[in-house]
């Protein structure tokens, strides 16, 4: 087939693909193939998925040659396939040929058939398989059920099977491409050509014309795309938080040595039981060093030593009170070093500056250390030494009128 097609495009051959068939099959001999059983299934039931080998393209980063994977998608009822090439894969860029694939057919179907390959199925089983996390949530958001193979029975996805081999053998074989641009843009220029419009072995049927009337019976696509998000699992601390990418996120209580699932995104960190699944918090994204902690999982009481720091606060200045006080109603036992920050400012700036440092964050609704700190740091009032004033040293004019009279006494005596 693909030497015929070349002939065509390039050559201007005018014979039948019979022909070619007929002069290649002296060259090649005859063999004698094994029976393989037909699953037929109903338009817009089941679309199936694998990857094969992909062309040689050049690597822009670079500038070698690298082996590329081909994605394929196969509708079952009309044969109709997308084919997508991609460098590397990942549990993401799995998920991502999938919504392409949907897209480009303009609806979903209701099961995948899919290997078991490590991007789509955790725990490989016939009967309750463990599959990504991130696979599920994509195909869950499109409304889609995975239905993995048997181990080690390719053949009940046998049409995705033929749909790679068809690409590998016809337009891809012995090709190589200076993009994976150019090499996709032939692939689906080859797609439209000739696999589109090929008469299918089995069905007798033009492909395109079977999947016209497949088309209407796919799902129709959710409005808006998936939102991607990294996943993990993690030990929740001590101080009863877990650390996502330098920031910590509060689980409920009763979670401290535990393990719990990790979902994150730009704007969100959602904690799961890794058992059910179950949400247990979710929290918005933080800055590195940051803590985010519901209201309702936070200690209800103040430990003594606590206590103790927040009067020491109260005794240094009034607003310094104020504001260690609503840093520890903020962020509980977390603010603690904050406190402690705060006290060995006033020691290193004065208690002055720094109460009135303090009734500034109060006055702007901050309520953070970081913001005194860096007040105090580019407005530095350093306290008074006993050299320059002190109740125990008095008035310069005294000495000297002291000092005048004692002169006086001696001269006149």
């Amino acid at each position: 087939m693909a030497i015929w097609q070349d002939l065509v495009d390039e050559h201007g051959y005018g014979e039948k693909y019979a022909s070619v068939k007929r002069f290649v099959r002296k060259l090649r001999g005859s063999s004698t193939p094994e029976a393989r059983v037909v699953i037929e299934t109903a338009p817009g039931e089941e679309a199936q998925v694998d990857y094969g080998t992909g062309p040689m393209v050049r690597d822009a980063q670079t500038g070698k040659y690298r082996r590329t994977r081909l994605f394929v998608l196969t509708l079952g009822y009309s044969r109709k396939a997308v084919r997508l090439l991609v460098f590397r894969s990942s549990a993401r860029v799995w998920a991502e040929l999938h919504e392409k694939a949907f897209r480009r057919l303009g609806g979903v179907t209701r099961v995948v058939v899919l290997d078991n390959l490590r991007e789509g199925v955790l725990t490989p089983d016939i009967y309750e398989p463990t599959l990504n996390p991130l696979y599920r949530d994509v195909l869950q958001h499109y409304g889609v059920t995975a239905l993995p193979c048997r181990v080690q029975d390719p053949d009940r996805k046998g049409k995705v099977e033929s749909g790679v081999g068809h690409a590998k053998r016809t337009p891809l074989k012995g090709q190589r491409f200076e993009s994976l641009e150019d090499a996709q843009a032939y692939l689906d220029r080859w797609e439209e050509r000739w696999a589109d419009t090929r008469i299918h072995g089995t069905t007798k049927r033009q492909v395109a014309a079977m999947f016209a009337e497949e088309r209407p019976a796919l799902l129709p696509l959710p409005f808006e795309p998936f939102r991607y998000y990294q996943y993990g699992e993690r030990a929740v601390h001590l101080d009863g938080c877990v650390e996502v990418e330098a920031a910590y996120y509060g689980a409920p209580p009763g979670w401290i040595g535990r393990r719990v699932q990790v979902q994150w995104n730009d704007t969100l960190v959602r904690l799961l039981n890794p058992t059910t699944g179950q949400l247990l918090r979710e929290h918005l994204r933080q800055e590195r060093g940051r803590h985010r902690i519901h209201d309702e999982d936070r200690p209800r009481r103040t430990p003594l030593s606590t206590q103790q720091l927040l009067h020491r606060a109260e005794k240094a200045g009034k607003h310094i009170g104020q504001l260690c006080q609503a840093m520890h109603a903020k962020h509980g036992e977390l603010a603690v070093r904050r406190i402690l920050g705060t006290l060995a400012l006033a020691k290193k700036y004065g208690i002055a500056s720094t109460d009135d440092a303090c009734a500034l964050a109060l006055e702007t609704s901050t309520r953070e250390y970081h913001f005194v700190r860096r007040y105090l740091e580019h407005n530095p009032q350093l306290p008074l030494t006993l050299r320059q004033v002190d109740p125990l040293i008095r008035q310069l004019t005294l000495y000297r009128d002291l000092i005048e009279s004692k002169t006086r006494q001696e001269d006149q005596s």
